[in-house]
């Protein structure tokens, strides 16, 4: 299963009560970050997660609304004792951006791995997730991320003893593990049957509605996406920004079949949303208003 919480809300600027642009996941004792803009940290410890156990930080862009809370963060860790590298995944330019920031956070004691995204879509496995980066269509280069967990197909006792295959071989197999045995080579497929759905987030901002958020959002479990505007009269507005209304957003998740959207980044002059939030439900009725520290664990289909 995968824990899911929206750490920041705001867009441009945080307000009381919304911090800045923020995702946290948490899969088998790994911990993911989408953006990091300015009192992420405080969220987290809000939130009562740890900033110890963030492996990977995924950046969407160069903004400073997006960013502006590393250099504290990077800090904290540190200060948490951590040691193990961090996977850092972003546009290219990631080394250079966060060397700069690191002005003010010279000594780590812990690496940063760099990983810059140089294709309009690119695909990553690392540390137990799949992330799929897409490029969408602001004002800087940015990109989407879609986080996948992998489920491999059911195990079947039946099969394995069918290949006379030994007991204790069973678990490695069905972790993806080939073994070599005595002249033998087992193979997972010889257990398993057809890789089973898993689960799927889409996160995307500060972007106009693309074919690359629909065709990378297909089928999510929830699709978390800006809703800058709700307001009626912000078409224009967000066109000229290269930004999204509500109603975007929400025509996004219908073409896409996601099941559920969480609304975020916001507008500062949008300070209650779910003011805003029926006109979207009538063209995607599971649409929700995404608020600071919105929580969600997803898990398998049990019918899988």
């Amino acid at each position: 299963m995968l824990d899911v919480c929206l750490l920041g809300t705001s867009g441009m600027m945080p307000l009381p009560g919304r911090w800045l642009s923020a995702l946290m996941t948490r899969y088998n004792g790994k911990s993911l970050l989408i953006d990091c803009g300015e009192g992420t940290q405080i969220a987290i410890r809000e939130k009562g997660w740890s900033v110890h156990s963030i492996d990977i930080i995924c950046i969407t862009h160069y903004h400073g609304d997006h960013i502006s809370g590393l250099p504290g963060l990077l800090l904290s860790m540190g200060n948490s004792e951590r040691i193990e590298p961090v996977y850092m995944i972003g546009p290219k330019g990631l080394k250079k951006v966060v060397d700069s920031l690191r002005v003010i956070a010279p000594e780590l004691p812990f690496e940063l791995n760099f990983i810059e995204l140089t294709e309009p879509e690119q695909e990553i496995e690392i540390c137990g997730y799949t992330l799929r980066a897409f490029q969408v269509n602001h004002n800087i280069t940015c990109y989407g991320y879609s986080i996948i967990i992998k489920r491999t197909g059911r195990f079947f006792p039946e099969k394995a003893k069918e290949h006379n295959i030994p007991i204790e071989y069973w678990n490695r197999l069905q972790k993806g593990e080939i073994i070599k045995d005595a002249g033998r080579v087992y193979t997972p497929d010889m257990v398993l049957g057809p890789e089973r759905k898993g689960i799927k987030l889409t996160y995307c901002t500060d972007t106009r509605p693309t074919k690359s958020i629909i065709n990378n959002a297909m089928g999510a479990d929830l699709l978390i996406c800006e809703g800058m505007y709700g307001e009626a009269d912000m078409d224009e507005k967000a066109k000229a920004y290269k930004h999204m209304t509500f109603r975007e957003a929400a025509t996004i998740a219908y073409k896409a079949g996601v099941r559920e959207l969480w609304l975020t980044h916001y507008s500062p002059s949008l300070t209650r949303p779910e003011d805003f939030i029926d006109e979207a439900r009538r063209i995607f009725p599971n649409t929700k208003a995404g608020r600071d520290k919105k929580t969600v664990t997803l898990e398998f289909d049990k019918n899988e």
